[in-house]
């Protein structure tokens, strides 16, 4: 019965082995993982450089004067008449995303998520606002009639210009992003 115990005695150090190795080495992987992901979590990057560069300019123009073209059409009756509702979506929404874009710029949150292509999303980004807002700022400007409702006149004209100005914005940030994207590019 020896050789029968001392056989059971080494399958039974052997499992302990196995189940101490298993069990150390998830604790090490797990306290690493936590360790890493607390530590990168904790200090959130600012950027205050970035209001300071032509793109972040533009970039804090876009919101300001975005935010007063929908302003302006907002507190109009603006639901009747379909041309200012198209210009009411396009502002609204690239208001919306540059002001998402600006945190995430302000922030660094781009160095944390390499996996996504930066410079070819904002490229896409600012050629799609500038061509939807250009858009826009002609239909607002083609819809803009004394005849259509004398009292939002104003509102309306003042909204037109804001657009062609937040445009030539977009215009200014789609160069940058295409200069930056090519630069990436030829890499």
């Amino acid at each position: 019965m020896e050789p029968q115990n001392r056989e059971t005695q080494h399958h039974h150090q052997q499992q302990e082995r196995a189940r101490s190795h298993t069990v150390t080495t998830t604790t090490t992987t797990s306290s690493s993982f936590t360790a890493n992901f607390s530590s990168a979590s904790s200090t959130l990057a600012y950027d205050r450089e970035f209001l300071r560069t032509l793109p972040g300019i533009l970039m804090v123009a876009e919101i300001v004067l975005g935010l007063l073209v929908w302003t302006l059409i907002a507190g109009t009756e603006y639901f009747l008449y379909p041309v200012f509702g198209w210009v009411m979506f396009v502002a609204v929404f690239y208001w919306v995303l540059t002001l998402f874009f600006l945190i995430i710029y302000m922030t660094m949150t781009y160095t944390r998520i390499p996996q996504v292509p930066w410079t070819t999303v904002g490229l896409c980004f600012n050629g799609s606002a500038f061509l939807l807002y250009f858009i826009a700022a002609i239909v607002d400007a083609c819809a803009v009639t004394k005849e259509l409702d004398s009292h939002n006149y104003n509102s309306w004209a003042a909204s037109s210009f804001f657009a062609f100005v937040v445009t030539s914005c977009y215009g200014g940030n789609a160069y940058f992003s295409f200069v930056s994207w090519r630069s990436r590019t030829l890499q």
